[in-house]
């Protein structure tokens, strides 16, 4: 099998490719994207605090002095509400709109929210079993990071059945060559969320409330600090990072234990491996496949030369299973101390919410292994056809 992403058997196993992609061809050029694949840890991780490559090119060139094609003008509202946020921009934009959100998510902060993470964990755990099972992703994965971030933020909880789709339906066009309907369906939920969150953060910023779109409305107030487009765009990254690769590590993580019974009765023996196992998950199946990157300046990477304006794809599933940096990269260990994997990213893009993940997986594994400590798997799931966030349709067990 060789690098495929449309390949469903790809997906569902694309690590016997990695291997040989870190083995023999780490730096290698993918025709059907036109772009550069990386797949050894040291190199991913170089690149990504590298300043010379960034998540757009828009802050130091045009789309044609990149050789590239302006979006389609139906895309407006899609990368109207994107490029707003802090993921697709860079420094001093970045900068000032990580500021102004870094407070709710230093570790402190985060802490303050475990018992509350924990309450809705236990919840959904216990009437999950109570029901003998079902489909762990949809009733247990899905609503507690979807209920942890539209409190955070504010969202009223009667509109929150309204965040999952929209959030799934964004992401979509972030897979490779996305195909019209896809692209069409993105462009509507990020018309219908923005719409919905400009609504909102005008309401709350005559009438504040005690959230983070009351907080941020307010900002924009206070002149040229936060425009209303970045209040709507952060609000729209938050959600969106704040839960989908949380669900999936929730789904992936649980796959992956079921796959090894091993390692499960060892969490049950001792569920305070717990913050151990969670990294581990992480990095031995990780959700965020990929992650790209614009070069701005020529760079040479493994002795091959990246030329600037093209783009390049980093492998951060091959680089979590790279021998060079993990001791037997292949097998799952629920208290591998030595973890330094990279799914959080690393450098100015690090990933804001990483303290709330840790606390939510933490918090969610522990809840169904109290609930249901005999939980099992009722039939093997399948993956969704999507590559660069990777996770399963569905995960049916029993209790």
């Amino acid at each position: 099998m060789r690098f495929d992403p449309w390949n469903p058997e790809f997906v569902a196993h694309p690590y016997d490719v990695y291997r040989a992609l870190r083995d023999h061809d780490p730096v290698s050029f993918f025709e059907p994207t036109g772009q550069w694949l990386v797949a050894r840890h040291a190199d991913v991780n170089t690149l990504l605090r590298d300043r010379r490559l960034g998540r757009s090119y828009l802050h130091v060139a045009s789309h044609e002095e990149f050789g590239r094609q302006a979006e389609p003008e139906f895309q407006e509202p899609f990368w109207r509400v994107i490029r707003a946020g802090m993921l697709d921009v860079e420094p001093p934009v970045h900068t000032r709109l990580r500021r102004l959100v870094s407070k709710a998510f230093t570790p402190r902060m985060v802490e303050s929210l475990r018992p509350r993470v924990r309450a809705i964990a236990t919840g959904l755990a216990e009437e999950f079993a109570e029901r003998g099972g079902g489909d762990l992703l949809a009733e247990v994965a899905e609503p507690l990071p979807v209920t942890v971030i539209a409190e955070m933020l504010g969202v009223p909880e009667a509109d929150r059945h309204l965040l999952r789709p929209w959030s799934a339906d964004i992401c979509g066009m972030y897979e490779l060559n996305p195909s019209d309907e896809v692209q069409h369906t993105a462009v509507r939920a990020a018309a219908e969320f923005s719409g919905y969150l400009r609504e909102l953060a005008r309401a709350r910023r005559d009438r504040p409330g005690d959230d983070m779109i009351s907080a941020l409305a307010q900002v924009v107030d206070e002149g040229d600090r936060l425009t209303e487009d970045e209040l709507i765009g952060t609000c729209v990254l938050l959600l969106n990072a704040g839960h989908e690769a949380t669900v999936n590590v929730t789904g992936n993580g649980w796959w992956s234990l079921f796959r090894n019974p091993g390692e499960l009765d060892r969490l049950r023996a001792d569920p305070g491996l717990l913050p151990t196992a969670v990294e581990e998950l992480m990095r031995w199946d990780t959700p965020l496949q990929m992650f790209e990157r614009w070069v701005l300046e020529d760079v040479e990477i493994g002795g091959v030369r990246i030329p600037r304006g093209v783009e390049v794809a980093l492998l951060f599933g091959s680089a979590n299973r790279d021998p060079e940096v993990f001791d037997d990269p292949d097998r799952l260990d629920v208290s591998r101390a030595d973890n330094p994997h990279i799914s959080f990213g690393a450098g100015i893009h690090f990933c804001l919410g990483a303290p709330l993940a840790r606390v939510e997986l933490v918090e969610s594994f522990g809840a169904l292994l109290r609930a249901a400590p005999k939980v099992e798997l009722a039939e093997e799931p399948a993956w969704k056809p999507n590559y660069i966030i990777r996770g399963l349709e569905s995960l049916k067990v029993a209790v």
